[in-house]
């Protein structure tokens, strides 16, 4: 099932003091048997969205959930109630249950998302009389952190036991990778101030292609605000991204999100031929933890989603200053743990 078909929530009702939203997780988006805790929370996002449509606030600003026990392939129901309503900002409160059982709690911050620098232009920042950003060409802007564009990078796959990894698309980076091995001078010591941590970088994107009835067809999937959570859920665990010699001892885990926070920052582009061209189904994604200890391992990771200038592979011509174009969709903060795969595999069987 597409990403977009399994984001599928309708209303039930709207009584009392919340509205509630109905649904099925898909068993396609799940490690394991749980569902990727971004699709499940991709499903509150898109309850909220839906519940704001036709308000002054139609866009998620920022949201932070908890995940108080794992969700499962099933069906589902989000309980939302409105906090408070400003004149900038509109708070949301929203449960997603299970069995009468909250799988995850949330709260939502709504407004409206600008569009991209290249597609509008900052209304509130005019009426104000400022001009401060850390965007291009400000010596302050982030400029997106990938080395490679997407026609060109290196392509891999993800592993098999993502139930989902046939269908999307990846790359890698191997200076990215590079900089977590032992002899990189990213390593630190007793000299260094800050630096360490692991990271990871790569452009993900719906695949072109989709077996339906034991043939291929041509998919029509396009990214959307509510599947943005999902995309900043999908880095490898720090864990994973050490040497061998550093992770002696462990066996095959699972690494449950506990909490995760999402900033959105910018409105997905739209197609445009008088500006820049973005794909509208490839994003990037890079992804740094610099924390990890204890004996559930936890660690927090700090995860960017960024626009791409074009879908994986594209035969495309690489215009000069294509990074200083792209600009973050996202940014995320994400606590985990690290349990053995059992606790997975047995869904409900030793709560986190």
């Amino acid at each position: 099932m597409l990403l977009s078909e399994a984001i599928n929530v309708t209303k039930k009702s709207g009584s009392g003091d919340a509205d509630v939203y109905i649904g099925e997780m898909d068993p396609e988006w799940c490690i394991g048997v749980v569902p990727n805790g971004g699709y499940a929370l991709s499903q509150i996002v898109e309850s909220c969205v839906q519940k704001q449509y036709s308000s002054p606030h139609p866009d998620p600003i920022q949201v932070t959930a908890h995940f108080l026990n794992s969700p499962s392939a099933s069906a589902f129901e989000v309980h939302i109630r409105l906090l408070k309503t400003g004149k900038t900002f509109t708070n949301l409160e929203a449960v997603l249950l299970q069995d009468s059982v909250t799988k995850i709690s949330s709260h939502l911050i709504f407004g409206v998302l600008e569009p991209l620098p290249s597609q509008g232009s900052n209304s509130e920042k005019k009426s104000k009389g400022y001009d401060i950003s850390f965007l291009p060409p400000s010596p302050y802007a982030r400029r997106l952190p990938l080395y490679h564009h997407p026609r060109t990078a290196p392509r891999t796959s993800f592993p098999s036991r993502l139930n989902f990894h046939s269908r999307l698309e990846l790359t890698h980076e191997p200076e990215i990778a590079a900089r977590n091995e032992a002899s990189s001078p990213h390593r630190t010591s007793t000299e260094i101030l800050g630096g360490g941590a692991v990271e990871s970088g790569f452009w993900c994107g719906f695949s072109n292609q989709s077996v339906k009835n034991g043939s291929e067809a041509k998919t029509d999937e396009v990214l959307s605000v509510s599947t943005l959570s999902f995309f900043a859920d999908i880095s490898p665990s720090a864990v994973l991204l050490l040497p061998t010699e550093y992770r002696k001892g462990l066996g095959i885990s699972w690494f449950p999100t506990i909490s995760m926070t999402i900033e959105y920052k910018f409105a997905i582009p739209r197609p445009s031929k008088a500006t820049p061209s973005y794909s509208n189904r490839t994003v990037g994604v890079f992804s740094s933890t610099s924390f990890l200890h204890g004996a559930l391992g936890r660690h927090t990771s700090s995860t960017e989603v960024w626009t791409a200038p074009c879908d994986i592979g594209e035969a495309v011509e690489v215009a000069e200053g294509w990074r200083d174009d792209q600009v973050c969709l996202a940014v995320s903060t994400q606590m985990a743990v690290i349990v053995p795969i059992e606790k997975n595999l047995g869904r409900g069987k030793g709560k986190l």
